[in-house]
């Protein structure tokens, strides 16, 4: 078979499948009524009146890293990428990462003159860029045990948790009131030989790093995340061990444990593809996996998502638009989901490769939604396709004798433009799953 059968083989052989329970979820769960009343300046309701409504942005939250921010080898590059990711996306995650935010004890890197690091952008760069383009940041992360600075390492347990509560409370002091969702722990299964301090040998890795966000960041949303998720059967039940170490987490009063994070990325060779597409890119195991994980009562989040081409060709580009057409649509209609970040948005640019060595790293997978050159690949299309066309909401409706009306809309902020009487009132709202969207618009 071609690869684009075997790729695609399970979306295909269980269409009917994946296109109910994405129509039912996405209008059931991705969509609600706003009810608008408009009234004049005394408060009298006005019959007849046209509203047209325009979605400007989401709430549901589609994002990728943004690592690459200003780090590009020219200022035509830095431009471009600026440009798009801003065009693309309505968040960003934002490295936090110990190792290279304090390289040396007691120097940070948060500022945006800090000394370069590749691919780790200075958190202050980022969020002054987010907040400037309506993109809402995120922290990657604050406990990582795979990548902290070496000056820490040979710390024994009580040392090390003291000088992790501080990086905490830093961190907590600089952006909790700019960063809304901060990811706690990251990739806590690593096999024994990739352990880099006492600590994460400890049983309360896990528990103390929720335990001490909670403290510092009473008003943010704490992420859990990791990898063990998609791969194989196993996933399905509550018998995996991310689910296990979850639901071990809220019976033992982890109960500031907002959103369930998931790893995509498909880093495998070309040669697996046939065999893993029967779990990665399969409706029926996906959707299988989700509910599962729904039953722990949170959202949940792909957090790092990766989809290969492989190549530069047509045809690899074509199929990864597909599968990321089919996953997307998978992941947005579930009703616990919450965002989808994809990571690395050009090729090229990726972990453990030199820039353009292609044949390297993660470089070698394609994975990016732009070309090396930053044009823009067929999967970059398709979502920005699905989020600024199929799945936005534009409106026209008339109020009715009492001066009411409703729409049914994607949940986001709406531009409002009220006409009637030789008069025109602009304004917004916000049609979110989170409040009753009864709205007042006075026309002056």
């Amino acid at each position: 078979m071609s690869r684009r059968e075997t790729a695609l083989k399970y979306f295909r052989e269980h269409q009917d499948y994946m296109e109910e329970r994405v129509k039912s979820g996405v209008e059931l769960y991705r969509k609600g009524d706003a009810q608008m009343t408009v009234v004049d300046g005394e408060g009298n309701p006005l019959k007849g009146v046209k509203i047209a409504v325009k979605q400007k942005n989401h709430e549901f939250k589609y994002g990728a890293n943004i690592f690459m921010l200003d780090e590009f080898e020219n200022e035509e590059k830095n431009r471009i990428y600026r440009e798009k990711f801003c065009e693309i996306f309505n968040l960003a995650t934002v490295p936090f990462y110990w190792k290279d935010l304090e390289p040396e004890q007691g120097k940070t890197r948060y500022t945006k003159d800090s000394p370069r690091i590749y691919r780790r952008p200075a958190p202050d760069l980022c969020v002054e860029y987010c907040l400037a383009n309506g993109i809402e940041p995120k922290c990657h992360c604050l406990n990582y045990d795979s990548v902290i600075p070496e000056w820490v390492c040979d710390a024994d347990v009580e040392q090390y948790k003291m000088l992790l509560e501080k990086r905490f409370r830093e961190i907590a002091e600089r952006y909790a009131k700019t960063i809304p969702s901060f990811e706690v722990t990251n990739e806590t299964f690593r096999g024994y030989k990739d352990y880099q301090t006492q600590f994460y040998r400890e049983n309360d890795f896990v528990e103390w790093s929720f335990r001490t966000a909670a403290k510092y960041f009473p008003n943010n949303r704490l992420i859990i995340n990791d990898y063990v998720v998609f791969d194989d059967g196993h996933y399905r039940e509550n018998r995996s061990q991310y689910f296990m170490q979850i639901e071990r987490l809220l019976r033992n009063g982890i109960y500031h444990l907002d959103s369930v994070g998931m790893q995509f990325h498909s880093f495998f060779d070309l040669e697996r593809e046939p065999k893993d597409a029967e779990f990665r890119y399969n409706p029926m195991h996906l959707y299988q996996v989700l509910d599962k994980y729904a039953e722990l009562g949170k959202r949940m989040q792909i957090t790092e998502m990766t989809i290969p081409a492989y190549s530069a060709s047509p045809e690899d580009e074509e199929i990864q638009a597909e599968l990321i057409h089919h996953l997307y649509s998978v992941f947005f209609s579930h009703p616990a989901m919450e965002a989808i970040i994809y990571w690395n948005l050009p090729d090229g640019y990726a972990a453990y490769a030199p820039q353009g060595d292609m044949t390297s790293g993660e470089n070698k997978y394609y994975g990016g939604l732009l070309r090396y050159d930053l044009s823009e690949k067929p999967a970059c299309w398709v979502i920005k396709d699905l989020f600024g066309r199929k799945w936005r909401t534009e409106a026209e409706v008339t109020t009715n004798d009492v001066g009411c009306t409703k729409f049914r809309g994607f949940y986001g902020e709406y531009e409002v433009t009220v006409t009637g009487d030789g008069k025109e009132t602009k304004t917004t709202l916000m049609l979110s799953s989170r409040k009753n969207n009864i709205n007042k618009i006075v026309m002056k």
